[in-house]
């Protein structure tokens, strides 16, 4: 997926190149304009989509874009629409694309000790996207974007007839693509540091934990035979740059921030999805048998998810009675303790729990998740519709309600309305061709009313005038 990524923003160069404009140094506009980010925006994310890589676990991918928006509301630039996801990487790192998106590895979450430490990852990264760091080395390095444009492209067509040949020529044009598009210099560093550091102190969160966190990198390459961390190696980082870091933290007010629940859940749960379920439980079933944890309801989440992964659906339901019972209320926990009710065959407590965590959390995805793939399950369908429907008040730009009604409108035998909503879910995922295609079918489906065709019409007709948009 990190090829494609370096594909797609190499991609955008030539073209930019290819109006003629002059070269007026350092501007990054006539690099990257708006319009060159929003497309590369939308070809990264329909990436993003189709991706193994990418977690698509709601609670995860809410927690981190709960984190992300605060984090970018405290940015002080001008409103943007970031997007954030996470990848399924052990490795300690994060990154900016153009168009504001930023991913997250998964080995970062788990390997930040506070929430603090992870939202200083974070800021820095809207820290680059703030400085407009990307489009900035895109103009320093058009030559170079031409070169390895013209090598990314050799690779992928190679792959075609000669895959190891292809691979060979990936890392080729990768080494050189990475260390001169995405790496970024000192000054850049430095910027984004002292960008991030007013983020993460305007946001709330603790600033010596960037400092912290940095110097715990630092330390910690020794461990990794020679090779640093991936986060060191496309963010080059020195004893200096800590120690300015350091300085400036010190000039800040101090403040002790408390992690909070859900952070620490998502760790938790995160680990119990990495490897083999069995190994899953034997780490948290360590960790609490030696008492080595901060918060013992996250370690009990933690394998709880395990043992539900593992199928062990009676331990698992003993954890999910400590929780409900020691732990404070949270969505999390409820979302758990319907979805285990419902591996456990109990339709009708899994419906009733599912209700009763709505009601206290009524905008919680994993729990509407839940509730509605239950309603589908179980045939009732119309419930399952207007769940989602009410729910869509919320999550206007949420694909996967599109295809829960999709689901159900298939099965309801109206044929116009799920094709629509597939439609719906092709856009949101960036698949502009297949959105059209699904809203040409539902016209021609013969079973909607004159309102519900008049929709689509008008629906097909602005995708048509954006799928054919120009094109530089």
């Amino acid at each position: 997926m990190k090829f494609v990524y370096l594909f797609l923003l190499l991609l955008c160069v030539p073209n930019a190149l290819a109006d003629g404009l002059p070269d007026l140094g350092d501007s990054s506009q006539l690099a990257l304009t708006a319009q060159d980010e929003r497309r590369i925006g939308e070809e990264i994310m329909r990436d993003v989509n189709a991706s193994g890589d990418v977690i698509k676990d709601i609670e995860v991918v809410d927690y981190l874009q709960n984190l992300g928006y605060r984090l970018a509301a405290n940015s002080g630039d001008a409103p943007q629409k970031f997007t954030f996801f996470v990848v399924q990487d052990p490795s300690i790192n994060a990154f900016a694309l153009p168009a504001s998106i930023i991913g997250v590895h998964s080995g970062l979450i788990m390997a930040s000790s506070s929430e603090s430490e992870l939202a200083s990852v974070i800021s820095h990264e809207i820290g680059h996207v703030t400085q407009h760091h990307i489009a900035r080395m895109i103009a320093q390095q058009k030559q170079d974007a031409w070169q390895s444009f013209a090598a990314m492209a050799f690779a992928l067509l190679a792959a075609r007839s000669n895959p190891q040949l292809a691979g060979a020529s990936m890392q080729a044009a990768q080494a050189g693509a990475i260390q001169k598009q995405l790496d970024y210099t000192r000054e850049h560093e430095r910027e984004a540091d002292r960008v991030g550091l007013q983020i993460l102190s305007q946001a709330g969160f603790d600033t010596r934990a960037m400092p912290a966190f940095f110097d715990k990198l630092m330390k910690g390459t020794r461990f990794y035979e020679g090779s640093a961390p991936a986060f060191l190696r496309t963010h080059p980082l020195t004893t200096e740059r800590i120690a300015d870091v350091r300085n400036r933290v010190e000039q800040l007010p101090y403040r002790q921030v408390t992690d909070s629940p859900e952070f620490n859940y998502t760790r938790a749960k995160l680990r119990a999805m990495v490897g083999n379920p069995n190994q899953a439980v034997q780490w948290f079933q360590s960790i609490l048998n030696d008492k080595k944890y901060v918060d013992e309801a996250a370690q009990r989440y933690g394998l709880a998810v395990a043992y539900l992964r593992a199928n062990k659906l009676e331990s698992a339901r003993e954890e999910v009675a400590w929780l409900r019972n020691k732990a404070p209320r949270n969505p999390m926990i409820e979302t758990l303790a319907g979805n285990l009710l419902v591996a456990m065959g109990n339709e009708r407590q899994a419906e009733a729990q599912f209700k009763q965590g709505l009601a206290a959390y009524p905008n919680h995805r994993g729990l509407i998740y839940g509730y509605g793939e239950l309603l589908l399950a179980t045939g009732q369908l119309d419930a399952a519709v207007k769940l989602i429907t009410d729910k869509q008040q919320a999550y206007p730009d949420d694909p996967y309600f599109y295809e829960l009604k999709s689901q159900a409108y298939t099965r309801l035998g109206k044929n116009l309305l799920r094709h629509q909503a597939q439609g719906e879910a092709y856009y949101l995922r960036y698949n502009l061709p297949a959105a059209i295609e699904q809203m040409e079918i539902a016209l021609r489906s013969g079973d909607g009313n004159f309102y519900e065709m008049s929709g689509v019409e008008a629906r097909l007709k602005q995708m048509r005038s954006m799928l054919a948009e120009p094109k530089r």
